[in-house]
């Protein structure tokens, strides 16, 4: 599934009170931790991210201490002793098998030696796979069958909402756009490869004045130069933002209209940017490149929360009447 299907997924198994052990598959630089953590603040749990292959077996279990004769095991500090929450139990398969024997005490019995996990807490795990080439083991069978297993592949249209919540620089996003499938490209000889990660490290890379090779590689860094070089001929979008572009055309250069669709998208800071945008798509831009806009604006007005006011513009232009039907649909999501 998509980071955004496994997002909208969680809440539900949170919001239902399905407290099922849950084992979340998929490739290095994904996104799995992240939302964890995400849907733990949006469901106003608290959040416990333990390394499993970073511990050994008495790290988790406790160490023991005689009383009157007889072993109690003290259970570590960073185990839940109140409240609701996730504890996450991440890297679990890159945990050695005596490792993964105590966390399977743990997941299936949701008790470890002395200790209890609390009632509102949910045990949910994460792990890479063999194909990724992670150093991993293999998972007992006993304790595969007590998970739900969730597979997560990256994403374009996930990553996108995301990278404009948390300010991604807008030429990375324009450049995946034009070159979707680097993303993600796992490169098993290289140091450093493209990944939704590394993009976002990337992007900060960029502000700091640094090139971004160090965290997506060579070969993505190449191409993404190659199209900054182009990005140059982007045109002054602001008239276009303000309700003045009528005397501006849509670029012909791919590489500029993917640079175009996505800076007004990212530059529209209010329903009424993000109108005028929406206009000029339709009236100059071929159809699939509107949708591209249509998208992404949206993804842009939600994390300011502009969509209703948006929708409410949008309304009222008979130029944009075909589009209403999915501002309706994402309004209501």
């Amino acid at each position: 599934m998509t980071p955004q299907q496994l997002s909208s997924y969680l809440s539900r198994l949170v919001t239902q009170d399905v407290r099922l052990s849950l084992m979340l598959w998929g490739p290095p630089g994904v996104g799995k931790s992240s939302i964890v953590a995400q849907t733990a603040r949006e469901q106003g749990l608290e959040f416990i991210d333990v390394r499993l292959s970073q511990l050994a077996p008495t790290d988790l279990r406790g160490l023991p201490v005689a009383e009157n004769g007889v072993s109690s095991w003290y259970p570590p500090e960073f185990l839940p002793t109140q409240g609701r929450g996730i504890l996450f139990l991440d890297e679990l398969n890159m945990a050695p098998p005596t490792m993964q024997g105590v966390a399977q005490q743990l997941i299936l019995d949701r008790k470890v030696g002395s200790y209890s996990v609390p009632q509102g807490w949910f045990i949910w795990a994460a792990g890479n796979r063999k194909e990724d080439r992670a150093s991993v083991f293999d998972m007992p069978t006993p304790l595969a069958n007590r998970f739900i297993h969730l597979s997560v592949e990256s994403d374009l249209e996930s990553f996108k909402g995301y990278a404009l919540e948390r300010g991604i620089s807008e030429r990375i996003l324009a450049f995946l756009s034009f070159r979707p499938t680097l993303l993600h490209k796992l490169e098993t000889r290289e140091h450093a490869w493209p990944s939704p990660r590394s993009w976002e490290m990337a992007s900060s890379l960029l502000s700091a004045g640094l090139d971004l090779e160090a965290a997506v590689g060579a070969g993505a860094a190449s191409e993404y130069r190659a199209f900054v070089e182009l990005y140059a001929r982007l045109p002054d979008l602001t008239p276009i933002l303000e309700g003045q572009g009528d005397s501006l055309e849509f670029p012909r250069e791919p590489s500029v209209r993917y640079a175009t669709t996505i800076g007004l998208a990212v530059r529209a800071n209010t329903a009424n940017e993000g109108y005028h945008a929406f206009r000029w798509m339709v009236d100059r831009a071929g159809a699939e490149w509107v949708q591209l806009f249509v998208g992404d604006v949206l993804n842009q007005m939600r994390a300011k929360g502009q969509m209703g006011l948006l929708a409410d513009l949008a309304v009222k232009d008979s130029r944009l009447q075909g589009y209403l039907q999915k501002l309706r649909e994402l309004v209501k999501g």
